[in-house]
This record gives C-alpha cells, structure tokens and sequence, in this order.
C-alpha cells in the first residue's frame, strides 16, 4: 500500500442522538409539521440567497425545502459538534477512518496530483500514465487485435462500481466519445446479456475489460470465462486472456498473472479504493477509452475542485455538509426515508441508479463505528428516473399521494447536442414541477386538489463536460461521507453484501443443508426439478 502512515484518529463513543442540537431539532420536527415552504418565502425575502450555493460550473438552490432559519442554524450546530471535521480531516491525511476493514480511504488521493505521500502519489501518477498510455493506443488505432485489426468494440466486464460508475460516466459524456469506439457493459450473472452481445460482436476488433478488485468476483469471472471461451473458439486462440484481447483492472494483479493475463495488459488499484469511488482510478479505464486521456484528467480535476471546497470552505457555505444536512433532516426528524433523483437529461439516465449505490451501500448500516447498535435511521431509500419519463411514470405520487418524498431536480443549463427550443422546453418542464410541488393548487374537486408543500433541491450545472459532472459526482461523495461521519457510521465498508454470497456458494457445492428455512429449501428443490 505504499508509504502510508496508519493513524487511528477517529472520535469514537459518539452517539448522535445524544447530542444537544439533536435532541433541539427533534423538538423543532414537531412544529414543523405545521408550516408551509410557502411561507418561508413569504417571510424572507433573501431566502435563495441563503439557502442556495454556487460551486464554479454547479448551482445549487435548496430554497424549497421544509426548513426554517433557526432549523438551519441548529443543523449547522449538529454537524459542528459530530465527528464530521475531524474524520474529514483524517480521511484527507490518509488515516484509517474504514476502521472495520482497517483500511485508509484515498479516493481523492486518485485526483490530487500533490498528495502528501509521495510514494502513493507516484504509484497513482504510474497507473494513470499506463491507462492514458494504452487508452491512447487503442483511440489510435496502435493497438491491434491477435489478427490485426484495429479495435472497435470494448466489452467492461464487472460488477457494483466497476460497471455503474463507468458506465454512467461514459453515458454521461457521449458527446466527448471517440466516433469509431462502441462501449458496452457487461455485469449481471444472467447469461443472456453477454451472450447476446457476443452475438452481435466481431471478435477480431473487439476487446474486453475484465473489472475487478479482488479478481475472484463472481460474476466477472463467469462472465469473463464466457469472453475467453469465444475468443478462444472464434479466432482459435489457446491463450485468449495473454492475447490483446483482454486488458485486467484489479487490485490483485499476482492473481490476474496467474489466471494468465499479460503483465503488461494488468491495470491496477488500491484496496483503500472502494469499489463505488473507484471510477477515478484505473478501474475507469472505460471511461478514458470513451472520452480520452485528457478528458479523462478534466474529469479528475473537476472532481478535485469539490475535494478543495469541501476541505477549506465554512459550514454554512459548504455544498456537501449542506446537502448532508437536508438528508438527515427528513431522515431522522420527520423521518421521510425516501428520496427521488430526477435527471431532465436522457444521458444521465444511469445517476439514479450510480447515487443509489453510493447512498445505500455506503449507509445502509445499523451499528455505528464502534461497533454498537444505533437508535436512529441511517441511509434513505435513493431512486428515481429521467425527466420528462418521470413525470409519465411517478409524478402523480409525488403530487397526489400521501407519501412524501423529497426531490432531487437536475439540469444541464446549455446542451449543445439539443435543438435550443426543446431543450427550453426540457428545462420549463424541470422548473414547472419544482414549483408544483412546492406551491400546489387548491380545488374543490378534491380529485384536482394539489397539497403542495412537497420539497426540492435543484441542481444546475452549466454544461454536461467532463469537469461539471466530476465535480457533481465529487460533492455527492462527500455528502455522502458527511451523513455517514455525523451518524457515525462507517460510510467506507460493505459487509451486507457478504452474507447472501456464501449462501449462494453452500446451495451451490452442497444443495440444500439444515442451515436453511424450509422456504428456501422448498423453492431451491422445485427450481431443481423443473430444471431437470
């Protein structure tokens, strides 16, 4: 791992709950359900002002939220007196904050060219050399496949945030893709997936990805088997995976090798990268290979400007710990668990499902950092869809139903790739249901009767380029960590996910066992018998 210095630095035997100011906001919940964000605005003039904040190319305004000045002021008061500075600062030094997995977190090592430890920082200034280096090639046209011919289709093939990140990402940024290149992704252990791709694929131009940290992921090395078999059977390969038909991104590289890829052909990564902040590192490759080596370091650099901000800017004016702050707020005192992303851009089709990941896996815990139960909620329920299809598809529960979901609106500000009247159109579309759902509209037909007083936070960004949407992504990171570190939870591990896989391995290797319900075993023996 370098030359890092472990140092355990972490304010532990922290219970939120008991904090003053938390205890003062869950008293200020119970009048709040009386008010309207109507009035708010009625009884403040500057109030966008005060509750909006530009970060360079991203404007945010979370005026239309249920919160009251002296609710703002007692939040601010929460995240000040939580473990949320110092645990910032700790993870910027590269201190073990992942206490359970006794690992460093330095995903923003990944975008930080002058990090303090300089061994690190020439391991990663190493490893994106090789990925500009041979995602150049292969824009080029100077990597060739086993039979000569130049690369025109990438297959990334992985799982959780070796496929969603990138592939957001590279949906994201199709305005900056390389013409001749097709990117497709390749995760789920259903077979028809990759099999019906590799139906469609010339296997002399095509080229394969093979994305995972541990390098034993189940799903990546079934799928991956699945590559090397037609590689293999199509251009009669022996050795398919030391051919230039494969390229490895993993933090196991011994691994790799002896699976048999090239050493040469063998991206690596950290363990202290976790998988969902891992699209900034090799793992990315996808995404420099779509947009290019220097896209890709805007891409990074974007991403630094929120790691700067959220490091050197006051509370009140920082755009993480504010978000953080609205979260918790529904969350924990009027104990809202639900939050909608809603995208009006069609190429931000995969952020809800990329923000899910991010807030779900990284606090969706019950036990805080030392280990003990906590007695309030942790992460929200995150979902949503594009707008103008949202609003065909679950607009009319955000209006009408009795669930009370906040919103998280997003728009692109100038899009050079739509015609200018619609994309005016798009955006009317956006503001309209803001201020729909914040104003609603009396009638005395109770069927037309909007309540109103449904909260949003909108997000403009100038342009969709590669530093708007590193930057976008950057402060969602941190809010994230900012939620995670005032609960004080451990935002960085994933053990939830471990428990299903080993039962998967046990019904595999040795079918039913007495460790299972009589449900589980029923189900699994009819499975059996109509497959047989």
């Amino acid at each position: 791992m370098g030359g890092i210095i472990i140092k355990v630095n972490i304010k532990t035997q922290y219970k939120a709950s008991a904090n003053r100011h938390w205890k003062k906001l869950d008293k200020l919940s119970k009048s709040a359900s009386t008010d309207t964000i109507e009035n708010y605005f009625l009884k403040d003039t500057e109030r966008v002002s005060k509750y909006s904040i530009a970060l360079k190319e991203l404007y945010v305004d979370f005026s239309k939220n249920l919160i009251s000045d002296e609710i703002f002021r007692e939040l601010n008061y929460l995240a000040a007196t939580s473990p949320l500075l110092e645990r910032r600062d700790s993870m910027f030094k590269g201190e073990l904050i992942n206490l359970s997995e006794c690992r460093s977190v330095l995903h923003t090592a990944l975008r930080d060219p002058a990090f303090q430890d300089k061994n690190i920082s020439e391991q990663i200034a190493t490893q994106l050399d090789k990925v500009t280096k041979i995602a150049g090639q292969v824009r080029s046209g100077e990597w060739i496949g086993s039979q000569g011919q130049i690369i025109n289709n990438i297959v990334n093939i992985g799982i959780g945030g070796s496929d969603i990140g990138p592939k957001m990402a590279c949906e994201a940024l199709k305005e900056f893709a390389h013409p001749r290149l097709k990117l497709y992704f390749i995760s789920n252990l259903d077979d028809e997936p990759i099999r019906s791709l590799l139906n469609r694929l010339d296997p002399r131009s095509t080229l394969f990805v093979i994305s995972s940290k541990t390098f034993t992921t189940q799903e990546t090395i079934i799928n991956t088997q699945v590559a090397v078999d037609w590689i293999e059977e199509k251009l009669g390969i022996t050795d398919p995976l030391n051919s230039p038909h494969f390229v490895a991104i993993t933090a196991s590289p011994k691994l790799a090798i002896k699976h048999g890829v090239a050493p040469d052909q063998i991206l690596e990564f950290w363990e202290w990268v976790g998988g969902r902040f891992s699209l900034w590192s090799s793992a990315g490759f996808a995404i420099c290979l779509c947009i290019g080596p220097d896209n890709f370091r805007r891409f990074l650099a974007g991403a630094k400007k929120a790691d700067e901000h959220f490091q050197h800017t006051p509370l009140k004016e920082n755009l993480p710990v504010q978000l953080a702050l609205i979260s918790i707020w529904y969350n924990n005192f009027l104990h809202v668990q639900s939050n909608a992303i809603v995208p009006y851009c069609e190429r931000l089709s995969h952020l809800p499902s990329f923000l899910q990941q991010l807030e779900m896996e990284s606090n969706g815990k019950r036990v805080d950092i030392d280990g003990l139960p906590i007695d309030y909620d942790s992460a929200s329920v995150t979902w949503g869809q594009t707008g103008t299809n949202a609003q065909h598809a679950f607009f009319q529960m955000l209006h009408q139903g009795t669930c009370y979901v906040p919103v998280d609106f997003i728009g692109i500000a100038k899009d050079s790739l739509s015609e200018a009247k619609q994309h005016r159109m798009l955006l009317a579309n956006m503001l309209a249901q803001g201020a729909a759902l914040m104003s609603g509209s009396h009638h005395d037909d109770s069927f037309r009767d909007y309540p109103g007083n449904r909260p949003s936070t909108t997000f403009i960004l100038d342009e969709l380029t590669p530093e708007t949407l590193g930057l976008f992504i950057s402060v969602h990171e941190h809010r994230v960590f900012c939620e995670g570190a005032i609960w004080n939870i451990n935002s960085f591990d994933q053990w939830g996910v471990e428990l299903g896989k080993q039962l998967t391995l046990e019904l595999l290797e040795k079918g039913v066992t007495p460790t299972f319900d009589a449900s589980t075993s029923s189900l699994f023996k009819r499975l059996n018998t109509t497959v047989d």
